[in-house]
């Protein structure tokens, strides 16, 4: 019975990091979500089964995150174990844990696991350009819409957030364990349970997060008046059933934004299927000349060996390319490459200094920033999602546009289009969660209209910490857990016992 209740709370501690974000939106959730499983794995479940509890838990949030968008995005198999193997380095990483807990008198609880789990969750990042997942299962993407407490992003990125909530999460978990061991300790009559650890960490954690809000507030209130402004477009053309028909739509949605004042339009990842600066140039540049708007244009051709070369480029309204952008996380398990792909580029126009990333690259953290070191003063996003993430991917470009202050507008075939400003407010969107057989429908009958964004965003005024520094908090955090776990090993062996 203690190990079914146990693995119930590691599921529910799942279920509620997914409802904190979309579609449920219950955001302050997030801040106590993983509780149950803290309190299953340390008080609940038998000591040899304590692993498994994490594993549950952090498995069951990563299948609400990744699964959907796996299906519909018709990979090989073996990606769908993705949670599986994350789970099961979980278990192995977890295993001295509660031993470890349980020695140290829980002096390390509140820090602890949430080190291993950011340093976990970075290392995965950090592997390599076409690591499967990205940032994708951190859980503060669910925060997303809270533009007034996610600045400090621009000081400490997203690792950093990561931290700070996960130790309210066992900061929490710390001070209930705590009292409920010293109410045991006074039911049977024995010396009480230390309190001091759980209180010391629990102030400490509220003092960071206390700061972590006063900076937050600060920084939005103070968004100081933008100095150049850019009116950016995006074009769905709701159809990738026939290129023709995208093509024309893409072009027809083109000229409605420009005659909204559009200097920018941007068009989805893979929208052509022929290089631009080879086929059709003409057609296309007449376009940018009638309109006199520069034209984010993203395209795949499909090889002989069957990948797709996936890149964008920019057409100025004088006919001028800039590019090929080759996507720098091609996502080869998509069938992705790009001949030009790890090449940072940053256009000079008349418009500013603008910069093109596609899709994938949006889900990790290195790509925008290294643009905006190179100068970019605005982003464009081209991309072409599986319906089942509508929902979610667009919101990462609210942590990407804080981290750096830069805004950035994204373009989807049907799915999910959005224009952020350098302070992550969502200033218009598109979300059309379709299933699998609806977005073939829409597609095929066109039973859905060219949809078109047009907003004014700021053009970049500086550069901020994290621009500079990049994923410090990450790296600190993976220092800081192989610390304590190199502590504890010693300790252990010292003591005759390394488990």
């Amino acid at each position: 019975m203690r190990l079914l209740v146990g693995l119930a709370l590691a599921v529910l501690s799942g279920v509620l990091a997914w409802a904190a974000g979309p579609p449920l939106e219950l955001w302050p959730l997030i801040f106590v979500a993983f509780v149950p499983m803290a309190w299953a794995q340390h008080r609940v479940v038998p000591h040899g089964f304590a692993p498994v509890v994490p594993a549950l838990a952090i498995c069951t949030f990563l299948v609400t995150q990744l699964t959907p968008g796996l299906i519909q995005g018709d990979v090989a198999w073996y990606y769908h174990s993705y949670p599986i193997f994350v789970g099961a380095v979980i278990v192995l990483l977890s295993w001295p844990g509660r031993h470890f807990h349980m020695r140290t008198g829980y002096r390390w609880l509140t820090l602890s696991f949430p080190l291993a789990w950011v340093a976990v969750d970075a290392s995965r990042v950090f592997t390599g350009h076409e690591t499967l997942g990205g940032t994708w299962g951190m859980p503060v993407y669910g925060l997303y819409e809270q533009a007034w407490l996610l600045q400090p992003l621009s000081l400490v990125g997203i690792f950093g957030l990561q931290l700070l909530v996960l130790m309210i999460n066992f900061a929490v978990a710390h001070i209930l364990i705590a009292a409920a061991d010293r109410r045991k300790a006074t039911e049977q009559g024995v010396a009480k349970a230390e309190w001091r650890p759980a209180v010391r960490s629990a102030s400490a954690v509220a003092v960071a997060a206390l700061v972590w809000v006063v900076v937050s507030v600060a920084q939005y209130g103070a968004a100081p008046d933008p100095e150049r402004m850019l009116r950016v477009a995006t074009v769905q053309a709701n159809t990738t059933h026939d290129p023709e028909v995208e093509l024309q739509r893409l072009m027809d949605g083109t000229r409605e934004a420009a005659a909204r004042g559009a200097q920018l339009v941007v068009w989805r990842e893979g929208g052509l299927k022929f290089d631009p600066q080879r086929e059709r140039t003409e057609e296309l540049r007449a376009l940018a000349a009638e309109t006199a708007a520069y034209l984010a244009i993203g395209f795949g051709i499909t090889e002989e060996s069957g990948l797709r070369r996936n890149e964008a480029v920019v057409l100025a309204p004088d006919g001028q390319f800039f590019g090929p952008y080759g996507k720098d996380h091609p996502g080869r398990f998509a069938g992705d490459h790009s001949d030009t792909g790890g090449e940072y580029k940053v256009y000079d126009t008349t418009l500013g200094r603008i910069a093109t990333i596609i899709c994938y690259d949006l889900d990790f953290t290195d790509t925008a920033r290294e643009m905006v070191r190179r100068g970019a003063d605005f982003i464009a996003v081209p991309s072409n999602d599986p319906p089942a993430i509508a929902r979610t991917h667009y919101t990462h470009l609210v942590y990407r546009a804080i981290e750096n202050r830069v805004s950035m507008a994204k373009a989807d075939a049907m799915s999910d289009a959005a224009i952020i400003d350098s302070y992550g407010r969502i200033l218009d969107r598109i979300v059309h969660p379709f299933s699998a057989t609806e977005a073939r429908m829409v597609s095929e009958n066109l039973t859905l209209p060219t949809e078109v964004l047009v907003a004014d965003v700021p053009m970049r005024q500086h550069s901020t910490f994290y621009t500079r520094f990049g994923d410090w908090a990450a790296w600190l955090a993976i220092l800081g857990a192989l610390v304590i776990y190199g502590w504890h090993v010693r300790q252990a062996f010292r003591s005759g016992s390394p488990t």
